[in-house]
């Protein structure tokens, strides 16, 4: 099942896309997609549900994030071999988790807006893993029955913020829209192994990351057991898994990052595809 939500601010809607990928109203059986509606029952009774029954929306509004109530965005980084190689870090021995602020979470097609003073912001493709079911110090042989689903996130970064301003990553990865997600919620039965996903990113037509999931150093039952060690995961609790390799600032001989009217395309294997247009600073594309 692919659950999403459309529409602008105050104005957003309960849908899922059926077989012939079209909308779905979801409005009348439920107010919004929440935590409490990634609960295993509550999913079950959704899928149950023949589509065709549900009414047809015939010119969807703008992508939202797929739901609602958000709690945690938690991040991994260095997750790929190779993209530790290509920033010259160290291969970690266990996952190095970090937060990314809630407030930077948008819909899939939302506008990238550079923040004040931006000149090194860069892109990440990676899989997001939605929490279902409250997860505390749960095993890795357990950790995939707490999970939702799954989506595709664009994890943008400002790299000067994030490496060269002292303390922790946060301050490059946090910043208004840096978190793209969607466009779908996609259910574990019609994703299959989460270790074998393919997954890109283009930058103005140029393939830029081609990557699969399969050579994660840290799998998702393991992210999601580590996580639970540390905090209580919560419904509705997002953790985005690390980009494989071809971020700008990997680049050689020079990094490029991005700048106003850059087009960005990502997308993951059976969730669906993304696309951001870069802005320079503008409030008010933020909170559209």
């Amino acid at each position: 099942m692919k659950l999403l939500r459309h529409g602008r601010k105050g104005h957003v809607r309960p849908g899922l896309l059926d077989a012939q990928g079209r909308v779905r109203d979801l409005s009348g059986l439920i107010g919004d997609i929440t935590p409490a509606t990634l609960a295993p029952a509550t999913l079950a009774a959704l899928a149950s549900i023949d589509p065709t029954t549900l009414p047809l929306v015939a010119e969807p509004g703008m992508p939202a994030v797929p739901w609602s109530g958000m709690g945690k965005f938690i991040a991994i980084g260095l997750n790929y071999a190779d993209h530790a190689a290509e920033a010259n870090l160290p291969i970690p021995k266990e996952p190095i988790i970090f937060m990314k602020a809630t407030s930077c979470a948008v819909g899939c097609q939302h506008p990238v807006v550079l923040p004040q003073g931006s000149l090194k912001t860069d892109w990440e493709v990676e899989l997001g893993v939605v929490i279902g079911r409250r997860a505390r110090c749960v095993s890795e042989a357990d950790a995939l029955a707490h999970v939702a689903g799954y989506c595709v996130v664009n994890d943008v970064s400002e790299r000067e913020f994030q490496l060269e301003r002292g303390g922790q990553w946060d301050k490059g990865k946090g910043c208004d829209t840096f978190g793209p997600i969607g466009p779908w919620l996609v259910t574990p039965d019609e994703v299959g192994d989460p270790q074998d996903l393919a997954l890109w990113l283009e930058v103005n037509g140029q393939r830029r990351q081609s990557g699969n999931t399969k050579t994660m150093i840290f799998g998702v039952a393991a992210l999601v057991s580590c996580a639970s060690r540390f905090m209580t995961l919560e419904p509705g609790d997002c953790i985005t898994t690390g980009t494989p390799p071809g971020v700008g600032m990997g680049i050689k001989p020079v990094p490029v990052y991005l700048k106003p009217g850059d087009v960005m395309r990502l997308g993951i294997d059976k969730l669906g595809e993304q696309r951001q247009v870069v802005h320079a600073w503008n409030p008010e594309l933020i909170d559209a």
